[in-house]
């Protein structure tokens, strides 16, 4: 008989006295992301029987192409600059020479494993989703905290779910093009922000409202956090089965790759509770 943690991965993991959810994207060719960011690509040079071994081995192999802010994936701090200065007051144009950013790159994330919130705005105003173009506004914030019974501490990564997660494999309708994207705007951020935060993530392609029509000519909120506060925005995340399960305070772990000078990463954070 086949062991069945040979199967699911995380098995293993759920025997030994936790539960996990996966909070990542499975990264696709053709996966809606941003426009403003190289695409995806997988490929496979070599295919089982384009070289056969004399003993009959066969082996294949793959090559992959991307940007680093596809899929669900981390901003890091060098990721966005204002008035030509990045967080901390470094020169932006002068910190992009060499083609790396030695200081704020994404190799300077730690790992994380910090206590994580979920904030289910749709659930707390009796909706399946929120609308597009629509602002997440600190008094929804408030009363997700009030309606789920938690708190925001220093230090924890806060997810913000606005339902819109449901049209990720839908593609172009994800991206609200024309009909905009829910989030929180520039108030809503320096309210995460005055909480001291480490991360903040959502289920949307740019973590804030995008407003109809108006693309991501706008980032206030991106500034606020980034910039002005230092705090880490992971975006596309999958965030449908932590609120079924209405999992709302867990250990979030997350680990970026390693890739030094970076601006971002993609990244497969889990939520685990304790079974």
């Amino acid at each position: 008989m086949s062991d069945s943690r040979a199967l699911d991965p995380l098995l293993a993991v759920v025997e030994s006295g936790v539960e996990v959810v996966d909070l990542g994207r499975q990264l696709r060719v053709g996966m809606p992301q941003s426009p403003n960011h190289p695409a995806f690509w997988h490929t496979l040079p070599r295919r089982h029987g384009d070289m056969i071994r004399t003993d009959g081995g066969s082996a294949a192999n793959d090559m992959i192409t991307t940007g680093t802010h596809v899929g669900t994936h981390i901003d890091a701090l060098a990721h966005v600059s204002h008035d030509g200065k990045m967080f901390g007051g470094v020169d932006a144009e002068a910190a992009g020479r060499g083609g790396k950013y030695d200081q704020l790159g994404v190799h300077t994330i730690a790992p994380m494993l910090c206590r994580g919130v979920l904030l289910d705005i749709p659930a707390t105003r009796g909706v399946s989703r929120c609308m597009g173009g629509e602002e997440i506004t600190v008094d929804d914030l408030e009363a997700a905290l009030k309606t789920q019974d938690v708190e925001v501490r220093p230090g924890d990564v806060v997810l913000i779910r606005s339902g819109w997660g449901q049209l990720f494999d839908e593609g172009e309708p994800y991206l609200g093009r024309t009909s905009g994207v829910p989030g929180v705007g520039e108030v809503g951020a320096q309210w995460l922000a005055d909480h001291g935060v480490r991360a903040v993530g959502a289920d949307t392609i740019a973590f804030e409202r995008l407003a109809p029509g108006g693309g991501h000519t706008l980032l206030p909120a991106h500034r606020v956090l980034l910039v002005e506060s230092g705090i880490y925005i992971v975006e596309a995340l999958d965030l449908e089965e932590l609120a079924a399960r209405q999992w709302y305070q867990f250990t979030f772990v997350l680990v970026p790759l390693n890739i030094y000078g970076a601006t971002g990463s993609p990244v497969r954070p889990v939520a685990v509770v304790a079974s």
